[in-house]
């Protein structure tokens, strides 16, 4: 169809005026009559969207479908309460996963203004070691939420509550400035502390005793949790890149609205009882689920019920202030690591050989454990980063956005979770079924192999670039680590910790989640870029070809601002001291600062070419972008890329190896491990 042509079908119903862009939308289909003007509107947004909303697109209809198909067909068989939940945390998924998306990168990108999208422009080791602070508090805040749900406020006040702090973080991030920022971070780390344990808590307070039905409300629960990662980085991750990091967070906050807003009509509806007592003893009459308690002690003066509200206040400082004092967690995970494994072997000491020995099992794989988290969650800051500076993220005909690969993990547990099961129970009927620590071995073995896939991806780089394949091929194996690893951890201790110490072994294993989020910021700190450094390297002197510029660099020093403050290589390049020390190196030949403008972005970079000098209108920002990549900028871009490939593989080349090692310890250490678990597989 030619551009501007018409097209019209039988009784005028549809009418295609076509145009590639939009804008001239009014001007061009004017002629048109009004009662096709929505159609043909509606027709050219799909036409011509980003191709990676399409992609959205296509995945929400996907999920639609299979999440119909899965309460249809469950209908009968649970509670209707099972599904109201189900959605609640597949949106309470979407909202965290969402910001997690996006945060390092909204951390470091950077603060020019008139760049697009611009972020905080914090340099890699200050934005690692937030976010693993962030990550590290909200997987310690839940004993508190629980605990006040269990004695004071109850599940429905704790979930209640917490999705409304985690919406009021995700729009506190919406207002996009340094101080309102650490305050959203505060938030949605209380916010998880009353929702996350809660909520799960909840589901099994609706099936007696021995039901067989419960395995299965957990695993669709848990596919909630999936659906929710899988879908984020493909709707608040774009939105976040493509127009802008406030809009990627003010669509989380939307989604755990959402979620709240499900979980109140669910109470309204009734839905929230169960037809078993506390011990899973069937009732005559259905009792009501999650109330608070009647007797909840007061604590400080203050009565019960309201005492934690009132403990929200001094929680979120204490939050705001550890994400802003991130070292402090270090030390304050340490002391309580050291002291919960002391009290472990304290308390094993008191026990007979065989509960004694089958504590020690739990610590040898709570330390093997904490290195796979350690390692794995390093895919929201050193990888993603990775993704955004190294990988070449054009696949299936489009140029594909970072987030877009957060989403690929979640995707590999919906394909493979299922099969992991069927394969563990065909196993067990052959007697084959490998014990514990050989599972935990053939994990870490696994995200060993998936950092060496990098490594593999280096032969096939071009311009600092790896393929995305490779990418992708790392998070299979580390998928297919983290269900193998994963689930059985969680069973073991059931399994091998003494009654009396279950809950307390379960807690300090979920302990070892909070302290490989935080380890993880020392690694990922050493795949910081330092571009100052790159470029004062010979490796860069001899890749940019520009030797005057080379001078005006000064050995890295252009890079910094009067405060020693690391600038990045793109704003110390178009800053008026950088072009003037240039200009002045250069004799007649002059350097220029462009801009490119495409809608109501603008891009500045260093240019010689004169035709620049003045503002220059493109159609899209793809074409933007093309020239910049093309210009001075662009090649010492290039030149700083290929130099942070090599330090990032050499970096996730040596985990793979400490991960491979790791496993092979533990292989060797199964045969012992496995006679202190006296029979438990």
């Amino acid at each position: 169809m030619e551009e501007g042509n018409t097209v019209l079908v039988e009784g005028g119903c549809f009418i295609f005026c076509t145009t590639s862009n939009l804008e001239h939308f009014t001007k061009k289909c004017a002629h048109l009559p009004p009662n096709g003007t929505i159609i043909i509107k509606l027709f050219n947004q799909l036409l011509f969207m980003h191709p990676v909303y399409k992609l959205t697109l296509l995945a929400w209809l996907g999920v639609i479908v299979w999440v119909a198909f899965v309460i249809f067909s469950n209908r009968k068989t649970h509670p209707k309460v099972l599904f109201a939940l189900f959605m609640v945390e597949l949106w309470e998924r979407f909202s965290y996963y969402g910001m997690r998306a996006i945060l390092v990168l909204y951390m470091v990108t950077s603060a020019v203004k008139g760049v697009p999208n611009r972020g905080l422009g914090f340099d890699d080791a200050k934005a690692y070691g937030i976010y693993a602070a962030y990550g590290a508090l909200v997987y310690l805040t839940p004993i508190l939420g629980g605990y006040f749900a269990d004695q004071m406020m109850g599940y429905r006040r704790a979930i209640i509550w917490g999705a409304l702090l985690m919406a009021a973080g995700q729009f506190t991030l919406f207002m996009d400035n340094p101080t309102t920022f650490f305050i959203g971070l505060a938030l949605l780390v209380v916010g998880n502390g009353f929702f996350k344990p809660n909520i799960s808590s909840m589901i099994g307070k609706f099936y007696g005793a021995g039901d067989a039905r419960r395995d299965g409300a957990f695993t669709i629960f848990y596919m909630g949790i999936n659906i929710g990662a899988f879908l984020t980085p493909l709707t608040c991750g774009a939105i976040g890149e493509i127009e802008g990091w406030r809009y990627g967070f003010l669509t989380a906050g939307i989604g755990m609205v959402l979620g709240w807003l499900i979980f109140q009509w669910t109470q309204a509806k009734g839905w929230i009882t169960s037809e078993f007592s506390e011990e899973g003893q069937p009732l005559q009459q259905p009792r009501p689920v999650g109330l608070p308690r009647a007797d909840a002690p007061a604590m400080l003066g203050i009565q019960g019920s309201a005492f934690p509200y009132v403990a929200t206040i001094p929680m979120v400082l204490l939050s705001w202030w550890l994400v802003n004092h991130d070292d402090v967690v270090d030390v304050l995970l340490a002391v309580v690591g050291v002291g919960v494994i002391g009290y472990m072997i304290y308390q094993a000491s008191k026990y007979n050989t065989v509960q004694r020995q089958r504590i020690w099992v739990i610590l040898i794989l709570l330390l093997f454990t904490t290195v796979f988290w350690t390692f794995f969650e390093l895919a929201g800051s050193a990888l993603n980063l990775f993704t955004a500076r190294n990988v070449n993220k054009t696949m299936l005909g489009m140029e594909l956005t970072t987030t877009f690969f957060q989403a690929v993990n979640p995707l590999f547990i919906m394909i493979f979770a299922p099969i992991y099961s069927w394969m563990w129970i065909q196993l067990a009927r052959a007697n084959r079924e490998p014990a514990a620590p050989y599972k935990f071995s053939a994990g870490l073995l696994l995200l060993g192999l998936g950092f060496l896939a990098l490594e593999a991806g280096n032969g096939s780089a071009a311009l600092g670039l790896v393929p995305a394949i490779f990418l992708i091929t790392l998070y299979l194996l580390h998928t297919l680590g983290e269900l193998t690893l994963s689930p059985v951890g969680l069973s073991l201790v059931t399994k091998l910790a003494p009654a009396q110490i279950v809950g307390f072994v379960m807690g300090i294993w979920f302990l070892s989640s909070s302290i490989a989020h935080q380890g993880g910021k020392h690694i990922a700190k050493l795949t910081a870029v330092n571009e100052a450094d790159i470029v004062a390297s010979a490796q860069f002197q001899e890749c940019f070809p520009e030797k005057t510029l080379l001078q005006a660099f000064e050995g890295g020093e252009a890079l910094k601002d009067s405060k020693g403050k690391a600038i990045p290589l793109e704003k110390a390049m178009i800053s008026e001291a950088f072009v003037h020390k240039a200009n002045e190196l250069a004799g007649e030949k002059r350097y220029f600062v462009g801009q490119i403008k495409a809608g109501k972005d603008s891009i500045p970079f260093l240019t010689d070419d004169d035709k620049y000098a003045i503002p220059i209108q493109v159609a899209s920002i793809e074409e933007a972008k093309q020239i910049v990549d093309k210009s001075l900028t662009g090649q010492a871009v290039v030149c700083l890329r290929q130099q942070s490939l090599g330090v990032s593989l050499r970096i996730f080349r040596s985990l793979g190896f400490v991960a491979i090692g790791c496993a092979v310890l533990l292989f060797l250490l199964g045969p012992i491990i496995s006679r202190w678990m006296h029979g438990i597989k």
